[in-house]
């Protein structure tokens, strides 16, 4: 299930590591098929096996040469799960009415678009979108970044661009494009006023940058200010200071 038309063939994916299995056995246990375990892990990560059980979740003990043929990682930490994927919806996602959402258009590296989510999930997010087009989240590159994030908040895949922006504007939350194309800066006192209200951050892609159609179907186009010579920020890292922004005009103190 490292491949993904394994993934999709399975109906599920493989969560490698102590924390990304223990989020899973935690927060969506009904998800979670089996748990595969070394010797020396089994000592170590007893609380993760416990919970487990009393999710009543199958746990297999393997050895090292089992492990590590199944897992993804070149240094496998002795636990994996076999996890349903899951669905999320978009149209139970807006009917929650969410105060802030994260988009992420045509994104393709596993690492950027794991630490979007999981920086999603730790400022509060509602959901994050991700497009057609992007990597797969389910990805183990993806799914190990996220850190077990994966299992603490909707994310919908599989839909069009236009979809999105369409489906999110109709439902009265402004659209907000991060690019360096933008003549506002997030640091504009009038900015910081429109993060108190339901938006959707919207990201590109890391290496050209967000489609101008996209850009330009957006509400307003926003970029992270710079003071040195760097040309640019890492998506990841602009997305955290954008998604950060917006926790802190939400939640105030």
């Amino acid at each position: 299930m490292t491949r993904r038309v394994a993934r999709s063939r399975e109906g599920a994916f493989l969560v490698e590591g102590p924390q990304g299995v223990r989020e899973a056995v935690r927060h969506r246990p009904d998800l979670v098929r089996e748990v595969y375990v070394t010797d020396a892990a089994a000592e170590r990560y007893r609380d993760v096996l416990d919970d487990a059980d009393d999710a009543r979740i199958p746990v297999i003990a393997v050895d090292d040469a089992v492990l590590a043929a199944m897992a993804d990682a070149q240094t496998p930490q002795g636990l994996l799960a076999v996890v349903r994927t899951p669905r999320a919806d978009l149209d139970a996602v807006l009917a929650g009415r969410p105060q802030l959402l994260c988009v992420l258009t045509h994104v393709r590296d596993p690492g950027n678009a794991g630490t979007v989510l999981r920086t999603a999930d730790a400022v509060g997010a509602d959901a994050v979108l991700v497009s057609e087009g992007s990597v797969d989240v389910l990805n183990p590159k993806v799914v190990r970044s996220t850190v077990g994030s994966l299992f603490h908040l909707p994310v919908v895949t599989d839909l069009g661009v236009d979809e999105i922006l369409t489906r999110v504007g109709d439902a009265g939350i402004r659209l907000l494009a991060a690019d360096g194309h933008g003549t506002r800066l997030l640091t504009d006192p009038g900015v910081e006023a429109e993060l108190r209200e339901p938006h959707a951050w919207v990201f590109g892609n890391e290496a050209w940058g967000m489609a101008a159609p996209t850009r330009d179907r957006c509400d307003e186009v926003v970029r992270v200010p710079i003071h040195g010579h760097a040309e640019s920020l890492n998506l990841a890292m602009a997305a955290t200071i954008c998604l950060y922004s917006s926790a802190r005009a939400q939640h105030p103190g």
